[in-house]
């Protein structure tokens, strides 16, 4: 079973939050998800018993976590996932930039994730 957690549940990380919690026989598990805003991506997490979490918070359970897809379309909240993770001594959790996400999208569904954010890189 391979943990997840998806950081930003907006247009994009909302419909890759609904493909994913398709695929738990799949051997995935979404374990938490953070999103601060009131979107349908938090409201269907927090319908699913699927913890929202502050990133501090996330960061403080990334132990139990294999991948977090970062979603957020904003560096500044990869960089604190990078920050935080380092200062863990967390080598085993993966970032995974929406890149990847896009990649795993292509894999399970038929449709396209929405372009919404700047290409900004890893």
């Amino acid at each position: 079973m391979h943990s997840v957690a998806i950081v930003g549940l907006g247009r994009v990380g909302s419909r890759f939050l609904q493909a994913l919690q398709g695929r738990a026989s799949s051997g995935v598990q979404i374990v938490a998800v953070s999103e601060l805003q009131a979107t349908p991506g938090r409201e269907a997490a927090q319908a699913a018993g699927i913890p929202v979490l502050s990133l501090p918070e996330l960061l403080a359970r990334a132990s139990e976590i294999d991948i977090v897809f970062d979603l957020s379309g904003q560096p500044s909240v990869r960089q604190s996932l990078r920050q935080g993770l380092a200062r863990s001594g967390n080598s085993r959790t993966v970032i995974a930039p929406e890149s990847v996400a896009r990649l795993v999208w292509s894999m399970v569904a038929t449709d396209e994730l929405p372009q919404v954010h700047a290409d900004v890189g890893y």
